[in-house]
């Protein structure tokens, strides 16, 4: 059987660079940036599949201009760049990259609430100034992360994933997710459901972990921001648009919110401007899967999928499977 021909929109880690050159036919994307629609329509043509990031709009024109297509691979977890309805009414697989991400984006959304909550940004902002003059004892001021109460907004993988880190921390976990656990299940894990707002009212921290969807879009707008204590932190690494970028600004500004820690964005790469400036607010370059190994993995589940759906096989993680009924 020869070769499947697949294009690779950007590089991924050297290991899967590897493994794609032997078990493909490769295309590349020679620079590392974002192709444009054009460029995205033209590469693609004539191959069999396509791995392509979150940052690459698979839309209609591209399906329409490459029926030859047999599957679309995300690299990632989440796939709302990709016209999933098109794709199935061609009969065209897409898959994503889910489970693997699960320990490094909570690991990130751990890190945030140490860099917000202990103003770490901010100390290192200072010593680099020159400006610092020694110790002093009101001197950057944060919040007790031990023994505070973290709220969790959706709790799927991650959001239980985080449960493990905040026993280290002796933390109250509370949660809201659209479907709640048993009994049994909350007492295994020591977490207390609430209702969606009662967890914004309560939390020092809250962390956001749900998929983007309509009804996600804003789930975090100026109402959910002035419900939040004063005194609390809005983590978000799961996807931008769940957060009303333009109200989280303005609730940063008037102090109705402490502060926010952000590793994903409404409009990436592009910020609300004043984020830029915001001393209280960290905001790191959508790092929440990046580490060697979970990038490597992704990667490996990204080829995985292409492969078997060029054999004619039903890919592991295929997110439209109704086209194999």
């Amino acid at each position: 059987m020869p070769k499947p021909k697949i294009f690779l929109t950007r590089e991924l880690p050297p290991a899967v660079m590897e493994q794609l050159s032997r078990e493909t036919e490769l295309t590349a994307n020679p620079d590392d940036r974002i192709l444009s629609p054009d460029e995205l329509i033209a590469g693609i043509a004539g191959q069999d599949g396509v791995i392509c990031t979150l940052m690459d709009v698979v839309d209609a024109d591209v399906f329409n201009q490459n029926s030859q297509l047999k599957v679309v691979a995300n690299y990632a977890v989440g796939y709302n760049n990709i016209d999933v309805a098109t794709a199935t009414a061609q009969g065209i697989p897409v898959t994503n990259t889910p489970g693997v991400l699960t320990d490094a984006t909570a690991d990130i959304a751990w890190s945030l609430m140490f860099a917000i909550g202990r103003r770490i940004v901010e100390g290192d902002r200072l010593v680099r100034s020159r400006k610092w003059r020694g110790w002093a004892p009101l001197q950057l001021l944060g919040r007790d992360i031990t023994g505070a109460t973290l709220g969790l907004i959706g709790f799927g993988r991650i959001g239980q994933a985080m449960v493990k880190r905040a026993r280290g921390f002796d933390m109250n976990v509370v949660y809201w997710n659209r479907t709640r656990l048993s009994e049994a299940e909350e007492t295994e894990l020591g977490v207390t459901y609430l209702l969606r707002e009662k967890v914004l009212a309560t939390a020092d921290f809250v962390s956001l972990h749900v998929a983007l969807t309509p009804e996600t879009t804003h789930l975090i707008s100026a109402a959910e921001l002035k419900a939040m204590k004063p005194s609390a932190y809005l983590i978000n690494t799961a996807r931008g648009p769940v957060v009303d970028e333009k109200a989280l600004v303005r609730a940063l500004q008037a102090g109705e919110i402490a502060g926010a820690g952000l590793d994903v964005f409404e409009r990436e790469p592009i910020l609300e401007e004043e984020l830029y400036d915001l001393p209280n607010v960290v905001i790191p370059p959508h790092l929440g899967s990046a580490t060697i190994g979970t990038r490597t993995k992704m990667g490996e589940m990204a080829l995985a999928n292409c492969l078997a759906a060029c054999r004619g096989e039903r890919p592991p993680n295929v997110v439209n499977p109704e086209i194999y009924d």
